[in-house]
């Protein structure tokens, strides 16, 4: 008979911005617990300016959004000049359902997303959709890489919208999780994190220590830039995702 709850005893760390949290429900239903260990923070850059900057923005005819942190920070530009998605008339294009699901909880229409959510990929799909001599406008973190604006056979525009913040305040609480427990997996869905943890965890203990979870290539290819191993990286690039790559490992062992 199948197991109703894969996860039972198992602990896994979510070590993303406080938003990961939407997947404890998940977890904790098929039996596994949940320690919340943000390694990263976002926060929105306010320019005296952002007035300018939106207005600019409605003159684009697409808008990239490669993330849901940069939607929350775009969104709070919006509200706080009194616009909404019907004021911006250029089309959308987004990485990843999250992203996307913010989009269209702010009333705009996605018109394009790549097969595979990551920038490498929407580099090659998206010209063929872009339109002739597209006028493009990326709204971006401050550590976005320059996939898009070198990958993209036209010129793009850019506006950094939100800074991302190293946390080193988690350190024992992972530390002691790790030591105190036989099973624990710790999920990454970002480069930042991944950095934060080797330094401030793996450095301590080591990486083998806990099974390892990568969200995206980009993630993975940061884990093993540190020497480690990542046991988990599943195809689609979501945390539903991990979690169900978590359960066929359990099957398995």
């Amino acid at each position: 008979m199948q197991n109703s709850l894969p996860l039972k005893g198992k602990k896994i760390i979510l070590t993303g911005t406080s938003k990961t949290s939407a997947i404890i429900d998940d977890i904790t239903t098929l039996g596994g617990q949940v320690v919340i260990t943000p390694l990263i923070e976002t926060c929105e850059l306010i320019d005296r300016n952002d007035d300018v900057h939106l207005e600019f923005a409605r003159q684009f005819k697409w808008l990239i959004f490669t993330s849901q942190n940069a939607v929350d920070a775009f969104a709070s530009k919006m509200n706080r000049f009194n616009l909404n998605a019907r004021h911006f008339q250029g089309k959308i294009a987004s990485i990843g359902t999250k992203t996307t699901e913010a989009l269209e909880q702010l009333g705009f229409h996605v018109s394009f997303m790549p097969s595979v959510f990551s920038a490498d990929v929407f580099v090659k799909e998206f010209p063929s959709v872009a339109g002739e001599n597209p006028t493009c406008l990326f709204i971006r973190g401050e550590k976005a890489k320059k996939t898009l604006k070198e990958g993209l056979p036209f010129e793009l525009k850019e506006w950094t919208v939100y800074e991302t913040i190293e946390r080193h305040d988690q350190k024992q609480v992972i530390i002691n999780c790790i030591r105190a427990h036989e099973d624990v997996t710790v999920i990454f869905a970002s480069p930042s994190a991944v950095d934060v943890y080797a330094m401030d965890v793996a450095s301590v203990i080591g990486w083998e220590a806990t099974r390892v979870a990568a969200i995206g290539h980009i993630t993975e290819a940061a884990i093993l830039n540190h020497g480690a191993t990542v046991d988990i990286m599943p195809s689609v690039y979501t945390m539903q995702a991990v979690i169900e790559e978590i359960m066929k490992v359990e099957e398995r062992t």
